[in-house]
């Protein structure tokens, strides 16, 4: 558990203060404003229940919603009295890797004292709101002893709402299904993030956490009763992945409630909020919940200098030798494409020390950085971890791909900041697999640079059009995923090549994993436009044209030079695409458009204005990648 700063604990304990001096506050209810005024969130002590709401513009995104919190299996929430009332406020930015390279973090902010009044320890609701989100927590201060907390908040969605989600048998490796909220039946079950969509174009919200330290991560489960129920891990489904790895004792075992010691903190409960799917998608909330890096091991943050974003070739979906000559060659590929780095699988365990330092050495005069595969069970013991992690640093590799931890336990959730630490002391960079939600880890462990949780390009037999036009307004909302894009055979299933190229510039992933064989990437018709795509953006915008599930178009700026990646859906369509966001002047465009077939694509050069339109075709499953860079000034 991370120790709050000094001033946190000053402040909590003159909220608590009132309970002892014998004057409560009379006050029963109290609202935050955001910076721009258009959010409010508003605290409420309404009989037995304590109530968190949330407007955007006046209109409910939030309806009140009875904030429920147990502590050793009493309702700690139920029946609460006022103590004091400390506002604050918060200003500051902070670098940032993935679809902007600054976050800024500015919000109003409140800590309220509370105690119940039939009795138990008294503790402080500390609530945040930010032009684009809100976002609240509950702290309790240390006991004498241990002791088990519990949540089952349940944050209501006003009724006409369509919603996003999908089931936790894959643990976060789902395919989304929508709903209207009033149809959500009891018992069913929805990964984080859900995003939904208010009625009669009120704007849009999501519903996350954030800053998850020392406690069990969240689910979401249905009431019936447009209500989605926080559940700990605890309580929640076990997925597949994790019974078929671990088993169904062990299953058992984490399905008791985790004990804690000292100060209990929750994470984040948090709503993204905005007026429409552009504000929602460049929302810092997670990041901004979560705590800064330790500058001990992170001395610039995600500027910190061995920590560098960048592409990648992989062997595991596409073909290719698992044998030393084999990896070359692919590291060479990799350098030819101009790729930073190569992800190699397990494979590399078998070889000597030797035959991985050469392969590093070979890999390293063609600029490419090796990240290595390893499964976390072998990693539980920390001798056996210093020893894997001192190899790695030994042999001169830069990252490591983690993989199987697939619960939200307590225990788990310690593991991956013990690894994330570790792999820190050694200056390796990491990738989670069979993971967890992201909940800001980018900016308090900036060396984690992508994780998985989401089913990517390994799945196989889905609706792939559909699901990719999905995912930038609902997984990635948390943060990056390594979906693995971008892939030329089968297993793109009904979308086109142009589609493929397009998720490389439309999904988020500071480590861009490439599907494909990279020969096949350097033989496409489009292989600049590919080996230009950076793994990082500066500005992200949505275009208006987006809707979720059935396209997902994106306008993307690295330096001066922008790009567009459209994503469509299962039906066909014409659009007309407003290039507003480009600087004054003309810009040389490149443009790969879909061909005649889904195994097609057709590359055109242009010259391009901010107030020309752009007229793009574009077949079911279809996709399109534009790419404009400015003409020199006479």
């Amino acid at each position: 558990m991370k120790t709050p700063p000094r001033r946190a604990w000053v402040l909590v304990g003159l909220i608590l203060a009132g309970f002892s001096s014998g004057g409560l506050a009379a006050a029963a209810e109290t609202e935050v404003e955001s910076p721009g005024g258009q959010v409010r969130l508003k605290v409420v002590a309404a009989g037995p229940k304590l109530l968190i709401s949330a407007t955007l513009g006046g209109r409910a995104v939030l309806e009140p919603s009875a904030v429920a919190f147990d502590l050793d299996g009493v309702r700690l929430t139920e029946g609460v009295e006022w103590g004091g009332v400390e506002r604050y406020r918060i200003d500051e930015s902070y670098p940032l890797h993935g679809g902007h390279a600054r976050a800024f973090n500015r919000c109003n902010g409140v800590r309220i004292g509370l105690k119940r009044a039939a009795g138990g320890p008294s503790f402080a609701l500390e609530a945040r709101a930010y032009d684009d989100a809100v976002g609240f927590r509950l702290r309790v201060p240390a006991g004498d002893r241990r002791r088990v907390p519990d949540e089952a908040t349940a944050f209501v969605i006003p009724a006409g709402s369509t919603v996003w989600y999908h089931g936790m048998r894959g643990h976060y490796e789902g395919i989304h299904a929508s709903k209207r909220i009033d149809d959500l039946e009891a018992g069913e079950w929805a990964a984080p993030p859900v995003t939904f969509e208010l009625p009669d174009g009120g704007g849009f919200g999501a519903l996350t956490e954030a800053g998850l330290s020392g406690y069990s991560g969240m689910t979401l489960r249905a009431d019936g009763r447009r209500g989605l129920e926080v559940v700990l891990a605890h309580a929640a489904p076990v997925s597949y992945p994790f019974t078929l790895r671990y088993g169904e004792e062990e299953a058992r075992r984490l399905s008791k409630p985790a004990a804690v010691d000292g100060e209990i903190q929750t994470p984040w409960r948090v709503v993204m909020i905005g007026r429409d799917l552009n504000a929602l998608v460049n929302c810092d909330a997670v990041t901004n919940l979560s705590a800064p890096p330790d500058p001990r091991l992170f001395p610039e943050g995600a500027g910190t200098g061995w920590i560098k974003p960048g592409r990648a070739v992989w062997k595991y979906l596409d073909g290719g030798s698992s044998t030393l000559e084999g990896m070359k060659e692919f590291s060479r590929l990799a350098g030819e494409l101009g790729f930073e780095y190569h992800v190699i699988e397990g494979f590399w365990q078998r070889w000597p020390d030797a035959d991985l330092r050469e392969l590093v050495a070979y890999s390293r005069q063609r600029g490419v950085g090796l990240w290595l595969w390893k499964h976390t069970q072998e990693l539980r013991d920390p001798a056996e971890r210093r020893r894997f992690f001192e190899r790695c640093r030994d042999a001169g590799a830069v990252g490591v791909k983690l993989d199987f931890l697939d619960h939200e336990a307590r225990e788990v959730i310690d593991f991956y900041e013990v690894l994330l630490r570790e792999a820190a002391e050694h200056k390796l960079m990491v990738n989670f697999h069979g993971s967890n939600k992201p909940t800001g880890q980018a900016r308090t462990w900036p060396n984690e640079l992508t994780r998985e949780a989401v089913k990517g390009m390994e799945g196989r037999n889905m609706p792939r059009a559909r699901h990719d036009a999905t995912l930038p307004f609902t997984r990635m909302l948390a943060g990056a995923a390594d979906y693995t894009p971008v892939h030329f055979g089968e297993r793109r299933g009904d979308t086109t090549v142009a589609h493929q190229v397009a998720t490389a510039v439309v999904f988020t992933s500071p480590l861009l994993t490439y599907g494909a064989h990279p020969r096949k990437l350097l033989e496409s018709p489009c292989s600049d436009v590919i080996r230009s795509i950076p793994a990082t953006w500066d500005e992200t915008v949505v275009l208006p044209e987006s809707r979720i599930g059935e396209l997902a178009a994106l306008a993307r700026r690295s330096g001066t030079t922008w790009f567009v990646g459209v994503v469509n859906g299962p039906q066909a369509r014409r659009l007309r695409l407003s290039a507003g966001f480009l600087g004054p002047g003309t810009y040389r465009a490149r443009l790969v458009r879909d061909g005649r077939s889904d195994d097609d694509l057709r590359v055109e050069d242009a010259t391009h204005a901010r107030d020309e339109p752009l007229i793009v075709e574009l077949r079911a499953g279809g996709g399109f990648v534009g790419r404009w860079s400015p003409n020199p000034q006479p």
